[in-house]
């Protein structure tokens, strides 16, 4: 085993906390690129998605490339989800936008706080905010 294999395998859960959705797309891009990170470390990695953030998780949406020389969100996504990266999105920004849970992409399930600690559990997690 490579040291950075045998690293990977102790690391820690990381959650990225996304707030923002296409009304910002660098930020977006931001924030996948954090988890992407993670995930293909091989950190279990979740995503929690609320407020404009929750349609994200439809299939469909996060779509474009933000920026001149960014990867664009659809391959994030992609390598988000190879990598075994998973969101849970906050049933109440999701069900107060009356969207379709049924839209949901791979990977994403509606759950709140209570979840979200439960998925970190005693070990803890690292955190990024976006």
């Amino acid at each position: 085993m490579h040291p950075e294999e045998s690293e990977a395998a102790m690391a820690g859960k990381a959650v990225i906390s996304l707030t923002t959705g296409l009304e910002d797309p660098e930020k977006v891009t931001v924030a996948f690129l954090v988890a992407v990170g993670a995930a293909e470390a091989g950190r279990p990695t979740l995503m929690f998605q609320a407020k404009e953030a929750v349609r994200l998780a439809l299939t469909g949406v996060a779509t474009g490339v933000a920026c001149d020389g960014c990867p664009s969100l659809p391959s994030l996504l992609t390598r988000y989800e190879q990598a075994g990266g998973r969101y849970l999105v906050c049933p109440v920004c999701f069900n107060a936008k009356q969207l379709d849970k049924g839209d949901l992409i791979t990977g994403a399930e509606l759950g709140g706080s209570v979840q979200l600690w439960q998925w970190i559990g005693d070990e803890g997690a690292t955190t990024f905010s976006y």
